[in-house]
């Protein structure tokens, strides 16, 4: 095992400064909170300049394929600036998921649309799925696919489906068409809507086989949680520095309440927990691009991340008091998304549990 590089690049700061300011120019928190409108805001022309112009589509696709050829560092990076600004787009569910599990099953005419940003696509497992959780596919028959899956991400948005379905050689990858006759998309009200989940049925709907899906889903379920980490980071600085800022600026009784001791104890021990989850989602992304110790480091991020996540945007809402409850102030955006993250992908408990399988722990 070789040591890894937590250090970010100039490579990876300069993609960051690019992410984080389209997504200040384009979708800031006022606008991002209109995606619980009754009539949902459009954020479709955001992804298509970031997917697009930016090239964060195709981060994970080899250069052959066009691509950029570059690893789940960058990636990661992405995924900082996107829990940062709680952006409502489907890089996780598209670049990522789906992305990670074509390119495993070796499939090279879907990818290239999709690193170019013409396309997105989703990967049809339900979004609580853990890595090494087993993946039951619909059913393939004579007349098509047949059958249900349950809150899958960006689903609805997705102009192709990549689909787990039960083979007579076992489970399979399939891509269906989002205009296929037959398939039935239901979006779903769920607590974070700035990453929509819907129900998907099927019937009788044709669809492509790639090839087997056992080894495909695994990889991307576990880059997906590598990096799902670096958006809880990303969530957690977000809470941290604004709740910082307005304790440094906020007087109640004629003092500053950043001089109180019990808001310095607070923000001491949130600050800690963010260098840790630093330290964790930053060892995740770099072990998934080295290819070394990556299912341990997937674990323990997770295992770690989203609580922190969590406990930072409960203190932000918590330490700006009244108008930290307000629809008007973006924390309790950064609240649902720290806590649907807390449920993607596994929750913390199944990543523990995970973790001491990996490590050969005795169960207790």
């Amino acid at each position: 095992m070789s040591a890894g590089d937590l250090l970010y690049s100039d490579t990876e700061e300069a993609l960051r400064d690019g992410v984080r300011q389209l997504f200040a120019d384009r979708c800031p928190p006022e606008q991002v909170a209109r995606a619980y409108d009754p009539q949902p805001q459009d954020f479709s022309a955001v992804w298509q300049t970031l997917a697009a112009e930016l090239g964060v589509a195709g981060l994970l696709v080899p250069e052959a394929l066009g691509g950029a050829g570059a690893t789940a560092r960058e990636a990661a990076v992405v995924m900082e600036e996107i829990g940062r600004g709680v952006a409502p787009v489907p890089f996780l569910s598209s670049a990522v998921l789906a992305t990670v599990a074509l390119l495993s099953a070796g499939e090279t005419e879907i990818v290239p649309a999709l690193a170019r940003g013409e396309r997105t696509a989703a990967l049809a497992v339900p979004l609580s799925t853990a890595p090494g959780d087993r993946v039951a596919g619909v059913n393939s028959g004579d007349d098509g696919l047949s059958g249900s899956i349950t809150s899958v991400a960006g689903a609805a948005q997705a102009d192709v489906l990549v689909v787990p379905v039960a083979g007579r050689q076992g489970l399979e990858l399939h891509t269906v068409s989002a205009d296929a006759a037959g398939l039935g998309v239901s979006p779903l009200t769920a607590l974070d809507m700035t990453r929509p989940l819907a129900d998907v049925r099927f019937s009788g709907v044709a669809s492509t086989r790639v090839g087997p899906a056992d080894g495909p889903i695994a990889e991307a379920l576990e880059t997906g949680a590598a990096l799902l980490a670096s958006e809880q980071l990303g969530v957690a600085r977000w809470c941290f520095d604004t709740t910082l800022a307005y304790a440094k600026q906020r007087k109640q009784f004629g003092r500053l309440i950043g001089s109180y001791q019990a808001i310095k104890h607070r923000l001491a021990d949130l600050w800690f927990e963010v260098g840790a989850a630093t330290a964790a989602a930053r060892y995740a992304a770099d072990a998934c691009a080295r290819g070394d110790d990556a299912s341990v480091a997937a674990a323990t991020a997770q295992a770690y991340c989203s609580g922190v996540a969590v406990h930072a945007a409960e203190e932000c809402v918590q330490l700006h008091g009244g108008i930290g409850m307000t629809w008007e102030y973006p924390a309790h955006l950064y609240l649902k998304r720290a806590k649907s993250d807390q449920l993607a992908l596994g929750t913390a408990y199944r990543h523990r549990a995970r973790l001491a399988e990996l490590v050969g722990l005795p169960a207790g």
